[in-house]
């Protein structure tokens, strides 16, 4: 069991090991750099031989890679532990500031001040100047660690240009083939023998004799793992798809079929254990031993990554929606991919290590590169199938726009390594391939989110396409940036330099903003905000409720707190941050003039609504009519007023115009109003018999009021019809139509019983007396002594033939109407 146990920790040791490799592939010792630093109490001699030999480390062309890594890592920690030492004594510094300022500005020359004052100031003064050394200090040394930093930075970016466009031999030319073939022999005869010796070896073969159980063990495990328990998953996955509930199949399905990447790994790990159990391999050996879980992994993943892209079963909701030929091709070309770059870490493992010739390395790394372009060219065209279904949505004119990338791609980097430029050729190729898969890794986790937030939900469309997913795979998006920034070359120091400068923030007059005070800032305003609508939901639920106050009032108190209380959060999480805004306030004062301008209107509609919650002569519930509007009041805001007409339709009146404007409240302070209903009865009825029936008819309604009493008007007559108006006066205008309809059905059954008609409809106009009556008017408006088809003319003068008023008047006094001014004619 001990050796069992042991075994397993060499297998995890031997997949820490290439990480370890990556990280630092041959890093050197400190020499001599404090590895831990006091930031407590820093020393400021150990600050400046640090600076020194970091300078003296700078200037020295052939100081390595990784040594300058080292030194600048070193160099961060020095820098962040200046930056925090520049806020020594701040607490005590700003009360010696305010002390000062008590006792008022200093006297001007040839002023005197009393001894005793004179005598205090000078003594803050130098106590000020004493806490502000360390600060100062720690600034200065913090600006020198920026500087040498960023020299390394610089430094370390342009080994890095001048590593990419190295030209080395081209491996298209036939006269590099032999030396490579050499290399690659050597390295074959090197593993021989590292295996014949090692079999030459007494006690290593009775080793290897030894651990023959684990060995078989372990190799019968990597057999099954890596060959039928990966089909097993496989088939397990697609079952789970086409066999499981439809809520949940989907979700169930991936996590499933992560088992096809995660076992077969394992299966590896076995096999290099087994490999190492044996004690046969060599340096070399061993260099390839601890390669193959990562080389496992590497083509395990691609498998999925392309089987999950491109499935056997595709259904409707899939993300690529090609045919199955085309499907198959991409699954193929998904493990393709995954074998070309475990190609290229076999070949890494096996001879870098022997720093071959430049020649070497170049034509045994094209045939791998151009494989790669080969293969993202294919993916491309793959890719390009969508683009007639681009408009689906966005995904998919991504994947168009990224299909043209990789078929410029797959043709550049070949040519470029047939030129020679092989580094830059693999810088391209590569990191291509990679990014493709965390691409496909996005999709993939964000229709898994989706496909768990509709299983929550309980619905499958909805919830898939909801805010969450939507915004979890926005959040994925931004977190994967460093991941492709590192795939494409960026170093980890580029990424946590990025991160310092973010979280030290800037410098505003004498304050430092960081992104803690933002944090502190938000997390204030929030409580501070929580804490007024708390206040709010209880004033209006169980304290106003209770007071006499009416709905109107409630409202604008809640309202106006509400408006307080965020205020008074904003303030506090202003000042709990630790921001001074005086420096913004010239600033401040030259943009309210511009934008003064620019937003009035909203300014004047805030004030206005201000007003309207303080003054209140309009508040939530009223029937009001503004503007050719009427309606009931639904709620007032800061910018506007909804009010809600009787035809159920919402209107947005801005506040200002309920200031400015002559607004018609018809229930503010009672709800009493006056009615008026027209009623026209026939020519010829008794005037005092419908007035004594309509006074009736009025006295009549429950909601009318009696004092004063309901009043009759005659209003007037005409040659058809006597016109009478009811005025009635209602406890409640809410109910004026309903009241307006009673009294008209109780007037028309009343004069019906009184045999009093009503006005009758006239009948429809004669056309032939109509077109007399035109052709007499056209007579009367001819000009005089023109008479059509020769007929004499005779004067106008009767009273039926002037229409208008000038022509009667005329016709009265015998004048001719050719006499009347053009005008009136």
């Amino acid at each position: 069991m001990t050796r069992v146990l042991r075994w397993l920790v060499l297998a995890l040791s031997l997949l820490a090991a290439p990480l370890a490799a990556q990280i630092l592939p041959g890093a050197e010792p400190s020499a001599g750099l404090e590895p831990v630093i006091d930031t407590e109490n820093l020393n400021y001699d150990d600050w400046e031989a640090m600076a020194e030999r970091a300078e003296a480390e700078i200037a020295n062309r052939n100081t390595s890679t990784d040594r300058l890594e080292l030194i600048r890592s070193q160099l961060a920690q020095w820098r962040a532990a200046l930056l925090d030492a520049q806020s020594a004594n701040s607490a005590r510094i700003t009360t010696l500031r305010q002390q000062l300022e008590a006792l008022g500005p200093a006297p001007a020359e040839g002023e005197t001040e009393a001894e005793e004052i004179s005598k205090r100031r000078q003594e803050l003064a130098s106590q000020l100047v004493r806490l502000q050394a360390p600060g100062i200090a720690a600034e200065e040394a913090y600006r020198r660690a920026n500087g040498l930093i960023a020299e390394i930075d610089r430094t370390l970016r342009d080994r890095q240009a001048d590593q990419l466009l190295q030209l080395w031999p081209s491996p298209v030319n036939p006269t590099n083939w032999p030396e490579a073939a050499i290399g690659l022999s050597d390295t074959l005869l090197r593993l021989w023998d590292e295996a014949a010796t090692t079999w030459t070896d007494r006690n290593r073969r009775a080793e290897l004799f030894d651990n023959m159980p684990l060995i078989l063990i372990l190799l019968v495990v990597a057999l099954a793992l890596v060959v039928y328990v990966r089909r097993w998953t496989e088939a397990f996955a697609e079952r789970l798809l086409t066999g499981a509930s439809a809520r949940g199949r989907n979700v169930w399905s991936l996590l499933a079929s992560t088992g096809g990447v995660i076992l077969p790994t394992l299966g590896m790990v076995a096999l290099a254990a087994a490999f190492v159990a044996s004690g046969m391999p060599g340096e070399i050996g061993i260099q390839i031993t601890a390669a193959l879980p990562m080389v496992g992994f590497t083509i395990f993943s691609a498998a999925w990554l392309g089987r999950r892209a491109f499935p056997v079963t595709q259904g409707d909701d899939a993300v690529l929606p090609l045919p199955p030929e085309r499907r198959a091709e991409g699954r193929f070309l998904g493990v393709m991919m995954g074998v070309v770059l475990a190609a290229d870490q076999l070949r890494f493992a096996a001879m870098d290590a022997q720093a071959y010739s430049d020649a070497t390395t170049a034509v045994m790394s094209f045939p791998i590169l151009l494989t790669g372009g080969l293969i993202l060219l294919r993916v491309g065209r793959v890719l390009r199938r969508t683009k007639e279904l681009a408009e689906r949505s966005y995904a998919l004119r991504l994947l168009a726009l990224l299909a043209r990338g990789l078929a410029v791609i797959g043709i550049a980097g070949p040519v470029l390594a047939a030129f020679g430029y092989v580094q830059a050729a693999a810088a391209l190729v590569y990191p291509s391939i990679l990014s493709l898969g965390l691409i496909t890794l996005l999709f993939i986790l964000q229709r898994l989110i989706g496909d768990a937030w509709a299983m929550i939900l309980k619905a499958d469309e909805k919830g898939r396409d909801a805010l969450v997913p939507v915004l979890a795979g926005f959040a994925m998006t931004l977190a994967s940036l460093p991941v492709f920034a590192l795939i494409w070359g960026a170093r980890a120091s580029d990424l946590t330099e990025l991160w310092t400068r973010f979280s030290e923030g800037f410098q505003m007059g004498a304050t430092r903003i960081s992104p803690t005070n933002f944090m502190v800032f938000a997390v204030v305003f929030v409580i501070g905000y929580m804490l007024t609508r708390l206040f709010q939901g209880a004033l209006r639920t169980s304290i106003l409720p209770k007071t006499s106050m009416d709905q109107g009032g409630q409202t604008a108190l809640v309202a106006g707190i509400g408006y307080v209380g965020i205020f008074l959060a904003a303030l506090i999480a202003v000042r709990s941050a630790g921001l001074d805004l005086s420096g913004l306030a010239i600033v401040a004062g030259a943009l309210s003039v511009g934008i003064g301008f620019g937003l009035q209107n909203i300014v004047s509609n805030f004030i206005s609504g201000i007003i309207l919650l303080i003054e209140r002569p309009v508040s939530e519930g009223d029937w009001i009519e503004v503007g050719g509007v009427q309606g009931r009041v639904r709620s007032i805001s800061v910018r506007s007023t909804r009010i809600e007409t009787f035809d159920r339709n919402d209107v947005i009146v801005p506040n200002a115009d309920l200031i400015t404007g002559q607004v018609t409240n018809w229930t503010r302070f009672n709800l009493s109003g006056r009615l008026i209903v027209p009623v026209a009865v026939a020519q010829g009825s008794d005037t005092r018999k419908v007035e004594r029936i309509l006074r009736e008819v009025a006295e009549a309604q429950p909601l009318a009021i009696l004092n004063p009493p309901p009043l009759i008007v005659f209003m007037g007559y005409t040659a058809t019809q006597l016109n009478f108006e009811i005025r009635v006066i209602l406890r409640d205008v809410n109910f004026s139509l309903s009241v307006r309809s009673d009294i008209n059905h109780q007037v028309l059954q009343r004069l019906a019983a009184e045999e009093i008609h009503i006005v009758p409809v006239a009948p429809p106009p004669d056309p032939v007396q109509t077109a007399k009556t035109l052709l007499a008017m056209a007579d009367l408006v001819a000009p005089h002594g023109h008479q059509p088809d020769g007929a004499a003319a005779e004067p106008a003068t009767g009273p039926t033939t002037a229409k208008t008023p000038a022509a009667r008047k005329a016709a009265a006094k015998g004048i001719p109407p050719d006499d009347v001014k053009g005008a009136d004619r």
